[in-house]
């Protein structure tokens, strides 16, 4: 999701500028405004820090620092830049959480919680089978005694 950071108001005729020549309003990116720099048209950083969202390039830069996210966005294509921002934010998140494991201990986390689930689920499974073996030796014996009394009155009546 992109965010365009520059919004166009025509002047007023009040204003010295002539009132055919638009003026542009530019509200720096979050990245700039935490870095108190001017942000430029060509800012690598704008779309992907709106100035809505400074939190995001907080995180971000705190981790990375500002130049090695700048030289990973100019290294790669437009179209693959979205998801390293979103890359970088989520690690710097987890970084800032878990300062020696970051995302591979949110991974080991997420995959103990998966395995302790899985024998769960396997427990509850062989607690259903021994309920419904219970259940099927129950109607057997039902069966088979109601069938051994038909054997046994017949057998005596003859």
């Amino acid at each position: 999701m992109e965010y365009n950071h520059r919004t166009t108001f025509s002047s007023s005729s009040n204003c010295s500028l002539s009132p055919s020549l638009p003026t542009t309003f530019h509200f720096p990116c979050a990245a700039c405004k935490i870095l108190r720099r001017r942000c430029t048209e060509k800012c690598v950083l704008a779309p992907y820090f709106p100035p809505t969202e400074p939190l995001k390039f907080v995180l971000a830069h705190k981790v990375f620092g500002a130049s090695n996210i700048v030289k990973a966005l100019q290294e790669l294509p437009e179209s693959r830049r979205v998801d390293a921002v979103s890359s970088m934010v989520y690690e710097a998140y987890a970084r800032i959480r878990d300062p020696v494991y970051g995302c591979a201990g949110a991974i080991s986390r997420l995959q103990k919680q998966l395995d302790d689930l899985q024998t769960e689920l396997a427990m509850a499974q062989a607690k259903l089978l021994l309920i419904r073996c219970q259940q099927q030796y129950e109607q057997n014996l039902e069966n088979t005694g109601f069938f051994e009394d038909i054997y046994f009155t017949s057998f005596l009546d003859s």
